[in-house]
């Protein structure tokens, strides 16, 4: 089914601020929804932070679940180590698992977006007892990326040339970080990202010593090792792309299907850009919401 985006006006109602501790560091996370209610832990991708999911805390929490967005290991300031092995994607999914136990939720509903869906997909593939639902948004399946990559007539070997560039020693905290930040906010901006405000919270977070390289790390991170070992995905699952996504092309989010063997969901939105859940969060919300319902009836 294809919808189309829009942006969304307005505030979010409010929500509580928590810590999570996870052995030796502290995530900071946000809230929404009672105590009691089913958990789903909303993962962030680069490079944002736990405030891209506020609509959706908002939905989820009024909704009666207990919707959790964390801060990941590097944006949090207290969960930033510096060596860059420890932002491999094993050490990712381990502080999610860590962080559902610690809240209680043995198991949970698991969305990511953008490097967080990367996270959400190694649960699914490794955890599938731990997951209730999987949403991953903007990003499919390592191994559906993996082959697009290699495809000979396709562009998403180009596409995700800006890959290497994070991971090059340096140079990008150095473009990235002069005059303030301008480089980041020339991110944003050159990928369709329109929310001055929250950008500036974006921003200000990765200009805190030592969060640029932490993002960093987790593509300094990638093993391709990683990709190999997934298993197909048996856990009920919602894929949402959306057709003016830069980084992901059409035939890497198609081969999506070809992972995932349990109930499968493939939305495409139309005319909406890689920021889907603060640029369509109506339609997103929706979604999710169906999904979730849907998982927890079957």
């Amino acid at each position: 089914m294809t919808v189309s985006g829009r942006d969304g006006q307005g505030d979010p109602p409010g929500f509580a601020r928590i810590d999570i501790p996870v052995g030796e560091e502290v995530f900071d996370a946000l809230v929404s929804g009672p105590p009691d209610g089913e958990l789903v832990l909303l993962l962030h991708g680069f490079p944002q932070s736990s405030w891209q999911w506020r609509w959706q805390l908002a939905a989820l929490g009024s909704a009666g679940y207990r919707a959790v967005a964390p801060d990941q290991r590097g944006y949090s300031p207290r969960a930033r180590p510096e060596e860059t092995e420890r932002y491999r994607a094993d050490h990712l999914a381990a502080d999610a698992l860590a962080m559902a136990d610690w809240l209680g939720g043995h198991r949970f509903h698991a969305v990511g977006h953008d490097f967080g869906a990367v996270v959400a997909w190694q649960l699914a593939g490794r955890y599938p007892d731990r997951l209730r639902s999987l949403t991953a948004v903007s990003v499919p399946h390592p191994m559906a990326m993996a082959e697009a990559m290699a495809s000979p007539t396709g562009d998403q070997l180009a596409r995700s040339s800006y890959i290497a560039f994070f991971r090059a020693p340096e140079m990008p905290e150095r473009l990235m970080l002069a005059e303030e930040g301008a480089g980041l906010r020339a991110l944003f901006a050159n990928t369709g990202y329109t929310d001055r405000e929250s950008m500036e919270r974006y921003v200000a977070r990765l200009l805190e010593p030592g969060a640029l390289t932490a993002a960093l790390n987790w593509y300094r991170a990638i093993d391709p090792l990683v990709v190999l070992n997934l298993q197909p995905v048996t856990t009920p699952t919602l894929f949402v792309w959306s057709t003016d996504e830069p980084a992901i092309g059409r035939e890497a989010a198609d081969r999506c299907a070809d992972h995932v063997t349990g109930p499968f969901r493939y939305e495409v939105l139309e005319g909406v850009s890689h920021w889907v859940p603060e640029e369509a969060p109506e339609e997103l919300n929706r979604l999710l919401l169906d999904h979730l319902a849907a998982a927890r009836s079957g």
